[in-house]
């Protein structure tokens, strides 16, 4: 397999053919701004907006490896642009590959026999699939914790919504004959560490998972090809699970009969046991934590600031998305009166149970004052947004109540 790898100083050189557009203030459109926790000054390693190649300004989190945030205005509508999507790596060697040189390696001990196929075979070997779903990053809104936790200070942009297109997973598996002690289905990318003990990003899935229909391995966004900074050639798509399992720049599949115990599912991305309703990984569960699963359910106002004034007389105009694991959004109720009273809010075009679901509700502003203005989604499984913060060391579901002060004047 060709490839390039862009790192240490090559790495740094391809952020420098963009040059910081502005400073964005700590609240501007991410913390403090929307209702939130303001992200800590001294937790902020950089927070501008700056543009890769291929995409428009992000607001950048780290350059070396590189993370990058979707800012608000990219959430007024239900699917994320692939210019605008969240970036976001682990290690800093990151490789360029051609499409013409790409092979996806299928293996393990749990499977009959090995194969290699190319991205062609993909495309025309097998029959193609599709599902709108939500990436979203672990660590969402992990800079507004109180109190702060360590690692990536994201603020609300660590996530994006897109039409994802490839071939189901359990199709490839199939061709290599799964074992019935299959157990877990480990996925390697061709990300490199830049520092020689640095573990490889390696991830694994429950076998289950790995062979639900709805599990991808995706070649096209939004009607394009993949972009560069989000998996080109291929990566793995895993509806309502959180990022850390959508490996990107995919290269190998291999259905195992014990677990996978690399640094990046022994140890990181875990939760306290039994702290969130929410599927365990039950082959990687320990005595004290457990892995990160699935999403929880989560809204998002994106048409009003705090501190935002409005003439009385007119409406407060309310627009936002909501999105869960994949029980789908069954709704989102809005309160203008610090939580005493809720009205509900209509929700916009149905684009799956794993996609972003968009809503609205318009309130008369009659009596000049403070406002408090909340929203709270409930999915269909019952699973209400949360008063208060689960607080977690590794500040993971963040999916607290907004609350914005408005002033009608």
């Amino acid at each position: 397999m060709r490839r390039k790898l862009f790192a240490g100083a090559a790495g740094a050189g391809i952020l420098a053919m963009s040059k910081p557009l502005r400073v964005l203030a700590v609240e501007d459109g991410n913390s403090a701004a929307l209702g939130f926790a303001r992200i800590p000054e001294g937790a902020l390693v950089e927070q501008h907006l700056y543009a890769l190649p291929g995409k428009v300004p992000l607001i950048r989190k780290t350059s070396r490896p590189p993370n990058f945030e979707t800012p608000l205005e990219y959430f007024r509508s239900a699917i994320t642009p692939n210019d605008a999507f969240f970036v976001r790596y682990h290690l800093a060697g990151i490789s360029e590959i051609k499409a013409s040189d790409w092979t996806l390696k299928v293996g393990g001990d749990s499977v009959e026999r090995e194969l290699e196929f190319t991205l062609k075979q993909l495309k025309n070997d097998f029959e193609p699939a599709e599902i709108t779903a939500v990436c979203q990053c672990a660590g969402n809104r992990r800079g507004l914790f109180e109190p702060h936790v360590a690692g990536v200070q994201w603020g609300v942009g660590a996530m994006g919504n897109a039409l994802w297109r490839g071939v189901r997973l359990k199709d490839i598996l199939a061709r290599a004959g799964v074992k019935r002690d299959a157990l877990e289905v480990v996925f390697g990318d061709a990300d490199q560490a830049v520092i020689e003990k640095t573990p490889a990003f390696i991830k694994s899935l429950p076998i289950e998972v790995a062979l639900d229909e709805n599990t991808l391995v995706a070649f096209e966004m939004n009607g394009n090809p993949l972009p560069r900074w989000n998996g080109f050639p291929a990566r793995i798509v895993v509806p309502g699970w959180t990022a850390t399992y959508w490996v990107k720049h995919l290269t190998s599949v291999k259905a195992v009969s014990k677990p996978e115990a690399g640094f990046w599912m022994s140890t990181a991305y875990r939760l306290p046991r039994g702290k969130f309703k929410t599927p365990s990984f039950e082959s990687q569960v320990a005595n004290a934590n457990e892995p990160i699963t699935t999403m929880v359910v989560n809204s998002l106002i994106t048409s009003l600031k705090n501190g935002q004034q409005i003439p009385r007389g007119r409406s407060i105009d309310l627009k936002g998305i909501a999105w869960d694991g994949g029980a789908g959004i069954d709704r989102v109720e809005v309160s203008i009166d610090s939580g005493a009273s809720w009205r509900r809010a209509k929700l916009g075009r149905d684009l799956g149970r794993f996609s972003f679901r968009e809503f609205t509700l318009a309130v008369p502003a009659r009596e000049r004052g403070s406002i408090v203005v909340m929203a709270r989604a409930t999915s269909h499984s019952g699973e209400t947004q949360v008063d208060r913060l689960i607080h977690n060391p590794a500040g993971y579901h963040h999916n607290a109540i907004q609350r914005l002060y408005v002033e009608v004047v």
